[in-house]
């Protein structure tokens, strides 16, 4: 009973940071940064026939080849070009987004009929799966002209107007509206992008003949479409099917398709069987569902779609949803929930211990520390002229290490055994506590800035008690650089935090604190002579200039932790914190502040506060559940080898267990990089060693897929193949060689490294 109890205690208990950090926004910021969470109303001025933005570029178009006049018909059209990789939504959008509306006003006798939609794609989404469009496509609606249509006044012209609302996305959905207006001559023919017209309107979706039905299975989780013929053109090549109505199947798989074969009796009973699998959170039971049938592959369709109508038999029925599958045996991992550790042997926790220290004084030398090195190199400038309290304030930060490294292995070991699988650097796996941290390292900046100082802040007690005791100054910044650092793993540290999250916690618990014993040595060692004291330039101004120059590294670190929220909440979440920022600033200028009026503007810099939290608090509450990755896998050779272009162009594809089976079993080299936005070391990697041209060119002369597994948000797919590798934190490089086990590199990995590797393959594999 206790076990959720702890798990949901341990995963909220940063939550609250925060919202307390983010006291204050400043007025004029929410305004305008409301209207950007709302539709953006593009026609402020008089409605034309183009609206554009940085997304779309959307024009209307009419063509009457013969006129406009009784008993004809006008075609209208709304072209929406779309920017690379931005898309909007079919009229069934599919697990998110909404459907282009079109709201027209015409002359009086005018009756517009529903829009003629192209055949979208399925845009996958994680997880997840959206029916859409991108490039160009064009949203055609037929205007039928009654007989009591009459220009008014015997204008020589009519003029159409037109609302149009539609939601743009890519990583972030940005929903847009626009105004248009066309005047049209009534006598001679209208042609505006007549083949555009033509070409939407020979692949608008046809009936299909014939008598087809639908049948719920009888666990309910699946639906069998039988159809009783198919259109020639889809019985050879690739068709699949699309339900255009909502809310009721998994969107995310892949339909099968299968023949049936003709029955004994009556040989013109043959047809085709799709089997579709019914979402676990289906929000209707229809009695009757309209399918599209589209030619071409799901992401890839050729314009040609046919519609049918079929009634549902059988009983819809509640279920939850499996777990997806994957070749990776959770209950083989060393951690699983329930399971009792099996000591190792106090050779092999010896070696993991020296592994670990190593680790740890390696880790001063990662990319990952070089924000918490201005706060080390303050606190020994600080006491440079009193030897005694810089020994104590190096041993107190050691301790601060310490306890740090012990309190975050004790917390990940805890959830794990809670059932979460985490790895090391889950902290910076919350929004939360990134937004946390770079309030803290901001607020750490401006102090380092002279701009307030803490102990105006506490009562006078507190602050001399802190101050004459700055001990705890000390401790705190190793606090701080522990979690600021411990994402990234140095060399001799991943083989130990693999061992350590399979041992019991009384061997677990001393690897972490060997880890922090590393990383605090260096900081230990150079108290134990004093003498390199000397070197430096006695007491003076040039202290405060030293101590306000290290408030920059605080700065880059914020900037830094930001770029990693952006990555994990998108644009709106980013800007939303960077508002809370903003108020934390004002209202820290607010309270350092004396006088008559200072109490004025604290109390309004805390009203200020207040809408701030009442503004982006929703927006932080809608993050907390990280989005699952993409499970689909590589199915065929050719998307395999299409990574690889003509100009042996180097793409990194999304990473999946079944991927890396798939091209194993086909042959092919694979290599995988587990990354994380957070992991600076992954950063420094990516811009170096995998941004040389000759690697790249190796890579693509080879034909390696690169994978990339992206753990900036919490995966436990991730988890579980780090798991699977011996490994618990990042970066690491994972090599699979034809007919080979997994190989893995160097944490700071280099080009020669990686080309030792390629070169031991005995020839480059045949592109399929």
């Amino acid at each position: 009973m206790l076990r959720p109890f702890l798990k949901l205690f341990l995963l909220k208990a940063g939550a609250g940071i925060a919202f307390v950090l983010c006291l204050a926004l400043n007025l004029a910021v929410s305004l305008t940064l409301q209207v950007h969470a709302q539709t953006q109303v593009l026609s402020s001025g008089p409605a034309g026939q183009v609206v554009k933005t940085p997304q779309v570029k959307a024009t209307l178009f009419a063509l009457a080849p013969d006129g406009i006049g009784p008993g004809k018909t006008l075609w209208l059209g709304l072209e929406l070009v779309h920017q690379a990789h931005w898309h909007t939504y079919w009229r069934n959008p599919g697990d998110s987004g909404l459907p282009t509306e079109l709201q027209w006003k015409l002359p009086t006798g005018m009756a517009a009929g529903p829009i003629v939609w192209p055949a979208p794609r399925r845009i996958p989404i994680g997880s997840l799966a959206n029916y859409g469009y991108e490039d160009t496509t064009l949203l055609v609606t037929p205007i039928q002209i009654g007989p009591s249509f009459k220009p008014q006044n015997n204008e020589s012209t009519i003029q159409i107007d037109l609302r149009a609302n539609w939601l743009v996305c890519k990583q972030e959905c940005i929903p847009q509206e626009g105004d248009f207006s066309l005047k049209l001559p009534v006598q001679g023919a209208t042609s505006m992008a007549r083949d555009a017209f033509e070409k939407a309107l020979q692949l608008q979706a046809q009936a299909l003949p014939g008598q087809h039905q639908a049948r719920i299975a009888a666990d309910g989780r699946t639906l069998k479409l039988s159809l009783s013929q198919l259109p020639p053109e889809l019985q050879k090549g690739d068709w699949t099917v699309f339900p255009q109505t909502a809310n009721v199947v998994k969107n995310s798989a892949a339909p099968i398709i299968q023949s049936m074969a003709p029955d004994a009796s009556n040989k013109a009973s043959a047809g085709t069987e799709v089997i579709v699998q019914i979402s676990a959170e289906r929000m209707d039971s229809p009695s009757q569902m309209t399918w599209l049938l589209v030619q071409g592959k799901a992401d890839a369709p050729t314009g040609r779609q046919w519609t049918l109508t079929t009634p549902v038999q059988g009983q819809w029925q509640e279920f939850s949803e499996p777990v997806a599958p994957s070749n990776i045996n959770f209950s083989a991992l060393p951690n699983k929930s329930g399971a009792a550790s099996t000591p190792a042997p106090f050779a092999t926790w010896a070696l993991a211990m020296l592994g670990a220290m190593l680790g740890g004084l390696l880790l001063n030398l990662m990319p990952c520390v070089f924000p918490v090195l201005a706060i080390k190199l303050l606190n020994i400038t600080q006491h440079a002229s009193h030897p005694r309290e810089m020994k104590l304030s190096a041993w107190a930060f050691s301790a601060g290490v310490l306890i740090s490294f012990l309190v975050l292995g004790a917390l990940m070991l805890g959830l794990r055994e809670a059932g979460s699988q985490l790895g090391w650097g889950f902290q910076l796996q919350s929004p939360w506590v990134v937004g946390a941290l770079a309030l803290l390292f901001a607020a750490l900046g401006l102090n380092l800035s002279g701009l307030f100082e803490f102990r105006s802040f506490v009562p006078s007690n507190l602050a001399g008690l802190q101050w004459a005791n700055p001990i705890t100054n000390s401790l705190w910044s190793g606090v701080f650089a522990v979690v600021i650092a411990s994402p990234c793993t140095a060399p001799f540290m991943g083989a130990s935090l693999g061992l350590a999250i399979g041992l019991p916690a009384w061997q677990a618990l001393p690897v972490f604190l060997a880890m922090g014993f590393g990383m605090a040595l260096p900081f230990m060692a150079i108290t134990l002579s004093t003498g390199w004291v000397k070197l430096l330039p006695r007491p003076g101004a040039w202290m405060q200039t030293f101590r306000q120059f290290m408030a920059f590294p605080m700065y880059a670190t914020v900037v830094w932790l930001v770029w990693v929220l952006g990555q994990q909440v998108g644009l709106d979440g980013a800007i939303g914190f960077l508002a809370c920022l903003l108020s934390l600033t004002l209202l820290i200028w607010a309270l350092s502040l004396h006088g008559p009026g200072a109490r004025a503007i604290t109390v309004l810099a805390l009203l200020v506060g207040a809408l701030s939290i009442w503004q982006w608090g929703p927006t932080w509450a809608l993050v907390e559940t990280p989005p699952l990755n993409q499970s689909s896998a590589s199915t065929s050779s050719s998307s395999s080898a299409s990574s690889t272009s003509a100009n042996q162009k180097v793409v990194w594809e999304e990473w999946s267990a079944d991927k890396v089976a798939a091209a194993r079993k086909e042959g092919r080299p694979v290599f995988v990089d587990f990354t994380a936005a957070w992991c600076v070391t992954c950063q420094f990697n990516k811009k170096s060693t995998f941004s040389d041209a000759g690697l790249l060119a190796e890579f693509a002369s080879r034909n390696v897929l690169l994978l990339r597994a992206d753990w900036t948000r919490y995966d436990p797919r991730i988890t579980a193949a780090l798991n699977e590798l011996g490994r618990n934190g990042l970066p690491v490089y994972a090599w699979y060689a034809p007919d080979q086990p997994a190989s893995l590199l160097s944490e700071l990995i280099t080009v020669k490294e990686i080309q030792s590797y390629l070169s031991q393959l005995k020839s480059p594999p045949i592109k399929q």
